[in-house]
């Protein structure tokens, strides 16, 4: 493994509970954590990362979100222990954000070059483009989502947070192969933005849409190879750090989407941005995400149940036709999740309610939209 100490910092765990000892049940016990060494991660799954840089969303002081994020996580029971964990401490703030920009980029490419999934906790959304470079870095071509109150391409605004998708998405070369943006509300989001978006094949959910149809963004996470969580898209309520708006998601709801992202077999990197510690009431924030993570590590307990597609006698095969196209359908004997083929025999994460259409004769969006991409 590439020497990353220069990176990082280790964290103090006795800390994250007040110098109380941690019981037997509780993650930190289970958690290999970066206090005096770095921990050997060959044999990990998950990898934690913080990162604590504000200065992107106009902040001018780093508050170390990471940790209090980490206070709560460490502190909860720890059911599925078949899954390892690593925590490799906080990536350290650059000069500038472009170093920590460097400095993210760099901790993430080595990492995903050993094959883990990495969780990066803390900083402004705009990480999310140091958290893209990575897999730029590996010249990995990516399908993104990003889940979000707004959709950050104001080309007009100064603070990189509000701006930083128009690089990722139009910069070359751009390894960007499809991008998904999840929980928008439409109040807060220009017209001709979504115009753009639609003419770019990109697909876009609605806070409302998402939340009626919650369980079709499964399927939209499960073809995600990395994933950006804003925590704006929680309601104020639930997440009292989020000043964007009292509306969003609520903290089941965000819980669930973080297990859909722990399930897929595809997703690599989460990064959960937007916190700003200064900002929370009674901690709730860093529960809620300490929450979405113990969601994100049960869904990746839940993947391993999965079977590859190869291994048909695991799944349901439904042979159907809509306007004369035949395709065929996979259901899961395991799990129940619902995969369909296109027309160059690809198979992509669906769901029933697809198989539904498909078999009424009408066309289902999933399939056409991405038909129209290729």
């Amino acid at each position: 493994m590439f020497d990353l100490h220069q990176f990082l910092q280790p964290i103090n765990v006795a800390l994250l509970n007040d110098d109380v000892a941690f019981n037997d049940g509780q993650l930190a016990n289970y958690i290999m954590a970066y206090e005096d060494e770095l921990p050997d991660i060959s044999d990990t799954d998950v990898v934690i990362a913080g990162v604590n840089d504000l200065r992107g969303s106009g902040s001018k002081k780093n508050v170390n979100a990471s940790d209090a994020v980490r206070k709560q996580f460490y502190q909860m029971n720890f059911w599925h222990t078949e899954v390892r964990i690593a925590d490799i401490g906080n990536i350290k703030t650059g000069a500038t954000v472009a170093d920590t920009y460097a400095a993210v980029k760099t901790v993430l490419a080595e990492i995903l070059r050993m094959g883990k999934t990495v969780v990066l906790i803390g900083g402004s959304h705009d990480i999310t483009l140091a958290q893209y470079f990575a897999y730029k870095e590996l010249e990995q071509i990516v399908e993104a989502t990003v889940i979000d109150a707004t959709i950050d391409l104001k080309s007009d605004s100064t603070i990189r947070s509000e701006n930083f998708l128009m690089e990722m998405l139009t910069g070359e070369p751009n390894l960007v192969k499809h991008y998904n943006h999840i929980g928008f509300q439409s109040y807060l989001v220009h017209p001709r933005m979504l115009e753009t978006m639609d003419k770019l094949r990109f697909d876009c959910y609605r806070l409302g849409i998402a939340k009626e149809q919650i369980e079709e963004m499964e399927p939209v996470i499960r073809n995600t190879d990395m994933l950006s969580f804003d925590v704006s898209a929680i309601k104020y309520s639930d997440a009292p750090a989020n000043d964007c708006s009292p509306n969003g998601f609520t903290g089941e709801e965000a819980c669930m989407l973080s297990r859909y992202a722990g399930m897929s077999p595809l997703l690599s990197s989460l990064g959960i941005y937007g916190y700003n510690a200064d900002k929370d009431v009674h901690d709730l924030t860093a529960k809620q995400i300490a929450q979405m993570l113990w969601y994100f590590i049960d869904g990746k307990s839940r993947s391993r149940q999965e079977s590859l597609l190869a291994e048909r006698f695991n799944f349901n095969e439904f042979h159907t036709a809509f306007t004369e196209i035949d395709t065929i359908f996979l259901q899961s004997k395991k799990t129940g999740r619902w995969w369909m083929q296109l027309p160059d025999k690809k198979m992509i994460a669906c769901s029933y309610n697809d198989y539904i259409n498909a078999s009424n004769n009408q066309i289902p969006e999933r399939w056409l939209r991405a038909q129209e991409r290729m």
